[in-house]
């Protein structure tokens, strides 16, 4: 491999002659060689919107010359369609506030503009520091491109939740009128219809997702113009003005500079917010999983209640056995997202003083967790709710069968002559129906109307 010389202020490095990244990143490279894992493609564009925001901002306010500023603008536009994202190769674990990860982007921008500019890498024409990084500082760049990647990620998150939601509602205005067997505590319980069930697993999804879009209202906020530790030192009000205007024009979001630069520089309590959002859907998603997994159960010895479409076969070594894989996916990658949101939270408390260092896995789980959350439930709603069919004999029979209508009596006939009824069936194995007519407790007319299925799955009027 051929290699060419870069210099940084420890010294001489050598660098791969065909690398766009620069000797600080090689540095990186040789202090953590510990996961392997990359910083999302989201949050490699925010950087890309946040320096040619900056340049755009320099350019005009005459800091910087249009020469270099144009060169840098169309390297980030390069970007932002694409190109060199092989050329971030920091880990995510590493140097604190992500000090290694912004100079590798600086360091990548920096050599594509001499490109442009008909330069070799490396040549002192355009400067990482003095040039592409002007007006800004680590602790300034890191936190609003988390913001704005995250922002940018949770659209179509929204989105496809929205669509997870109506697949639930669908299911539920179908199955409205089969009548099922309750369950609490894993016991017989009161009937329900299966749209019933479906209703309230739509709505706990679209509650969580409302609490996301709430809590992301927060990373509006940011704090570019800040700088080292928020008292904007090497910058301008007009520099900070203008950045902010060109990241609202470049984004369509309604960006605004912070109120307290040094709060967004010192927490990310607002990104543990959105965190936590995010956990609340994966604890929602994870009940419902479950749940259609136990009514899925079977299709001989469980409930057998509904059906999952056949999406593979389900053993090495059991003919004919499938599985409900697609429950099990989402059920795992909500997992995933709780042991994101818990590192998350720990990052967010570790904050000293004017600055949290430790936003470089915040980043990353941050960013993987909406990725994880959106993939999940499109693949939820395509490949499973959208194709899940109802088994109404066996729902029938099972709310025919349970003792759980007994609750129905109470008004009728009070608690503990129904719980003598309910005693008596399971003893002899007759029905409820049967010991009541039997014992002409109440008159068959009378039964019917009180174990119908409006009557034991509605209000009374």
């Amino acid at each position: 491999m051929k290699y060419r010389i870069d210099k940084d202020s420890l010294g001489n490095k050598k660098v791969p002659a065909g690398a766009y990244y620069g000797s600080e990143t090689v540095r990186a490279l040789e202090n953590f060689p510990i996961s392997g894992l990359r910083f999302h493609a989201s949050f490699i564009r925010a950087l890309a919107i946040i320096k040619k925001s900056c340049a755009l901002a320099n350019q005009s306010l005459k800091h910087l010359d249009a020469r270099r500023a144009k060169a840098i603008i169309r390297a980030c536009d390069e970007i932002l369609a694409g190109k060199f994202h092989d050329q971030f190769v920091t880990d995510v674990f590493q140097s604190g506030a992500g000090v290694s990860a912004h100079m590798n982007f600086n360091e990548v921008v920096t050599n594509r503009a001499l490109e442009i500019l008909r330069y070799k890498k490396g040549s002192d024409f355009l400067n990482s520091h003095d040039h592409v990084n002007r007006g800004q500082s680590t602790n300034d760049v890191i936190p609003t491109a988390i913001r704005l990647a995250a922002l940018i990620g949770l659209k179509p998150l929204s989105e496809s939740s929205e669509k997870l939601e109506k697949a639930f509602q669908k299911k539920s205005r179908e199955f409205r009128d089969i009548i099922k067997s309750g369950r609490t505590h894993l016991q017989d319980a009161a009937p329900v219809t299966l749209g019933q069930e479906f209703s309230g697993w739509a709505r706990q999804l679209e509650k969580s997702r409302e609490r996301i879009e709430m809590l992301s209202k927060n990373l509006y906020e940011i704090g570019m113009g800040g700088s080292a530790v928020g008292t904007g030192l090497n910058t301008t009000f007009a520099y900070r003005k203008k950045v902010v205007a060109n990241l609202r024009a470049l984004t369509n979001l309604p960006l605004v500079s912070a109120k307290n630069l040094f709060e967004v520089m010192q927490s990310d309590a607002d990104l543990a917010a959105v965190s936590g959002g995010l956990r609340d859907y994966a604890i929602a998603l994870i009940q419902i999983s479950n749940d259609l997994r136990l009514l899925n159960s079977g299709p001989k010895t469980g409930f057998a209640e509904i059906h999952l479409p056949d999406r593979q076969p389900g053993s090495s070594i059991m003919p004919g056995k499938v599985n409900p894989v697609m429950p099990e996916a989402a059920a795992q990658a909500a997992f995933q997202i709780i042991g994101n949101d818990t590192a998350i939270t720990f990052a967010a408390s570790a904050g000293q003083l004017e600055l949290n260092v430790m936003r470089p896995v915040i980043a990353h789980n941050l960013l993987q967790s909406i990725e994880i959350l959106k993939n999940v439930t499109h693949v939820l709603r395509v490949y499973c709710i959208e194709g899940i069919t109802a088994n109404k004999d066996r729902c029938r029979e099972y709310a025919e069968a349970s003792f759980g209508i007994a609750a129905a009596l109470n008004p009728h006939i009070g608690y503990a002559k129904a719980a003598e009824c309910v005693k008596e069936a399971m003893k002899t194995g007759k029905t409820l129906r049967e010991v009541i007519l039997n014992k002409k407790i109440l008159s068959p007319e009378k039964l019917d109307k009180i174990l119908s299925t409006g009557n034991l799955t509605k209000p009374g009027k």
